[in-house]
């Protein structure tokens, strides 16, 4: 018996709450293959580590003799890495790869493969176009998998080119809850707004549709595991199942030694 192991770490897009992880573990991969999601909502390549999250995922990693098909670390982050975000902001010029290659090696050094994962794009738009805000950390990301010759599942450019081809109405539906009224009609117009202070808040008949600002994504993506609220970053059912499924069809050509233990 050849059994492999995969570990998922990451950020809430990833984590058992709110992202993909717990499709791709539950419906992607096959008996022989452990799936153990230890992935964290709110947290980035700095505060991962800083509070020990990753010393549990070395943990794991260390099993690698015990199979003999091979131990692998999904790296997904990003979102956190963002600025905005105190305790948990990173830089992108130096600090953010600079972590993404200490990953690597750390993981290396336990006998695991590193697989590094660009950010889930959030479903955001402004005039019918995807607002692509995490494009410089996917590209630091490929750069740094490109260098170091770590396999790279480009999740990023993925989940871009189908969100842009839905579009902003369609998109709603990969959300934990359901939009409210106010912000399906922004939708509809091409530009996507965030909650209103009050769900009381109501168009006047025939009136426009009263302004609300963006969503703010540092409130969003909070530090722990997310609240189950419509938002246009985290993953309910349908958006889990969507997003596993081109994780494990990325993983599966990326990776062929992981392909015969992969279900698309």
């Amino acid at each position: 018996m050849r059994a492999s192991k995969v570990v998922l770490v990451g950020d809430s897009t990833t984590a058992v709450q709110g992202g993909w992880g717990p499709a791709f573990c539950a419906d992607h991969v096959a008996s022989f293959l452990a799936c153990v999601n230890l992935a964290r909502g709110g947290r980035s390549t700095y505060n991962y580590r800083a509070e020990g999250s990753w010393d549990i995922a070395l943990q794991e990693l260390r099993t690698a003799p015990a199979y003999a098909g091979g131990v692998y670390v999904l790296i997904q982050f990003g979102h956190n890495d963002q600025p905005g975000k105190p305790g948990r902001s990173t830089d992108l010029a130096g600090e953010f790869p600079d972590n993404l290659r200490r990953y690597v090696r750390e993981a290396r050094a336990a006998g695991a493969v590193p697989v590094l994962l660009t950010p889930l794009t959030r479903r955001q738009f402004k005039d019918g176009q995807l607002i692509d805000d995490l494009a410089p950390w996917a590209e630091a990301i490929r750069k740094v998998a490109a260098e170091l010759d770590v396999p790279l599942v480009d999740l990023h450019a993925r989940s871009i080119a189908a969100v842009q081809g839905m579009g902003p109405v369609q998109a709603m539906r990969f959300a934990q809850a359901r939009p409210l009224s106010e912000q399906v009609a922004a939708a509809q117009a091409g530009t996507t707004i965030g909650a209103p202070p009050t769900a009381q808040v109501v168009a006047p008949a025939g009136g426009p549709v009263p302004r609300v600002a963006a969503q703010d994504n540092a409130a969003a993506e909070p530090m722990g595991t997310p609240k189950v609220a419509f938002d246009y970053t985290h993953l309910g059912r349908e958006g889990a199942d969507f997003f596993a499924a081109i994780v494990a069809d990325e993983l599966a050509r990326q990776v062929p030694a992981l392909r015969r233990n992969l279900i698309p």
